[in-house]
C-alpha cells in the first residue's frame, strides 16, 4: 500500500471532483429530505401544467434518493480511492451523479425552465470529466 500522501495530480484531481460530486448532492438531497414538504410543493407548482403532474411527488422521491445515494457514493468513494487506490464507488457515485443531473436537467426542460436547465450543463460536464479522468487509470 502506497503512503496517504503519494499520490498523483491525476488522482488528487479525481478524488476532489468525487468529494465535489459528494458536497453537491448531500446537500442537494438532505435539503429535499429536511424541507420535504417545502419542496414537494415547490415541485408539484414547477410541473402543475405538464404532463408529469399526476406523477411528480413520486418523481420528488426518486431524485431525492437519487441525489442522496450520488452525494453518499461520491463522497465516500473519493474518501476510499485517496486512501485505499480503490476507484469503484468513486466511479459509481459519479455514474449516479450524472444520472441524477440529467433527470434534473429533463425535468427541467420538460417545466420550460431553459435557464435553470442550462445552469446544470457545467455540472454535467464536470461528472462527465471525472469519469472520463478515472477511466484513464486502465
Amino acid at each position: 500500500m502506497n503512503p496517504i500522501f503519494d499520490h498523483t495530480i491525476l488522482k488528487l484531481i479525481q478524488v476532489a471532483i468525487s468529494l465535489f460530486a459528494g458536497v453537491l448532492f448531500l446537500q442537494s438531497g438532505f435539503d429535499k429530505v429536511i424541507d420535504f414538504s417545502g419542496n414537494k410543493s415547490y415541485i408539484q407548482n414547477v410541473f402543475a401544467k405538464t404532463f408529469l403532474s399526476g406523477v411528480s411527488t413520486v418523481l420528488f422521491i426518486v431524485i431525492t434518493i437519487l441525489e442522496v445515494a450520488a452525494g453518499i457514493t461520491s463522497f465516500l468513494g473519493g474518501v476510499y480511492y485517496f486512501v485505499e487506490g480503490q476507484a469503484d464507488f468513486a466511479v459509481l457515485g459519479l455514474e449516479l451523479a450524472a444520472l441524477a443531473i440529467l433527470s434534473l436537467f429533463t425535468g427541467q426542460r420538460i417545466a420550460k425552465d431553459y435557464a435553470g436547465a442550462a445552469s446544470l450543463v457545467s455540472y454535467f460536464l464536470l461528472m462527465a470529466f471525472g469519469l472520463y479522468l478515472y477511466s484513464l487509470q486502465g
